[in-house]
């Protein structure tokens, strides 16, 4: 197994103002994409597939988590089923639909994937490349 990082982002993370509820939510949901806990501090969580890539947390200034307008976290879905399972999994632990599951052409022929708000607002999404995109990024 390669030790690299093949992100190109260290991590990210977004606030919570009720941390167990927000651990039970992401608990519920991310396994659906093969994501799992990797790291845990006091009122801090981070998951990823090998590395702590995406954390949920208690604000460390101690002032109320906001939600950013504008900003919104990707996951990776190796499968459309995958986005399904995502979806499927998100909505019945308490998200609200921002887009179901489906292709979206304006983002480009390759791209399936949906939109869902967490408990606390933030937007989220589970998105499935497919095959097309690896062809595209090889000039085929």
């Amino acid at each position: 197994m390669s030790t690299e990082n093949p992100s190109i982002i260290s991590h990210l993370s977004i606030g919570t103002n009720d941390y167990e509820s927000a651990r039970a939510f992401y608990d519920a949901v991310l396994p659906s994409l093969g994501i799992q806990v990797i790291m845990e501090h006091p009122g801090a969580v981070a998951y990823g597939r090998l590395y702590p890539e995406f954390w949920v947390q208690l604000p460390h200034d101690g002032k109320p988590a906001t939600v950013g307008n504008g900003f919104h976290m990707g996951f990776i879905a190796q499968t459309k089923q995958q986005v399904h399972d995502f979806y499927d999994a998100a909505i019945a632990a308490g998200a609200t639909c921002d887009g179901p599951p489906g292709p979206r052409p304006l983002y480009g022929e390759p791209y399936y994937g949906c939109f869902v708000r967490d408990p606390e607002g933030h937007k989220i999404e589970a998105a499935f490349w497919g095959e097309a995109l690896a062809e595209i990024l090889a000039g085929n």
